[in-house]
């Protein structure tokens, strides 16, 4: 042992087994591997413009909102409705549509849709983490 430069312990021992202890077997699951992946599912929704309400699915909304009864058909629920474009609309429209929030009879309207993840299980109530979090001041 005078040999060794440093006195810790394990250098210079790659080769050398513990005594007393017997050689670890390797595992044999591979730790490396990338993981499933566990992502919620999707689900195209519409949402209402002024109170983000799920809207039912129907083929043409004619109605109004059942939160808020804000009208559905307008310019602001139109997949085409932007801002930017010219008459805020990316249709080639031949005249302005004043108020954007107003029903109106758009032929080009098209219930805007969006695509979002399932976050909600359906086992669980939005109570159980406000009872949580009460149980834990409990005495």
């Amino acid at each position: 042992m005078g040999d060794r430069k440093y006195r810790q312990q394990g250098y210079m021992d790659r080769d050398k087994k513990p005594e007393g202890r017997p050689a670890s077997q390797p595992k044999s699951e591979n730790t490396f591997a990338p993981r499933t992946l566990n992502m919620p599912g999707k689900v195209t929704v519409s949402r209402c413009s002024e109170c983000g309400t799920i809207l039912p699915a129907m083929a043409e909304p004619t109605g109004n909102c059942p939160k808020c009864a804000t009208p559905l058909h307008t310019c602001k629920q139109c997949t085409y409705f932007d801002p930017s474009a010219r008459f805020e609309c990316q249709q080639s429209i031949t005249e302005r549509i004043v108020k954007k929030s107003a029903a109106n009879t758009c032929q080009f309207f098209a219930l805007k849709t969006t695509v979002e993840r399932e976050t909600s299980s359906g086992g669980t109530r939005t109570d159980d983490a406000r009872r949580a979090f009460e149980n834990l001041f409990k005495k």
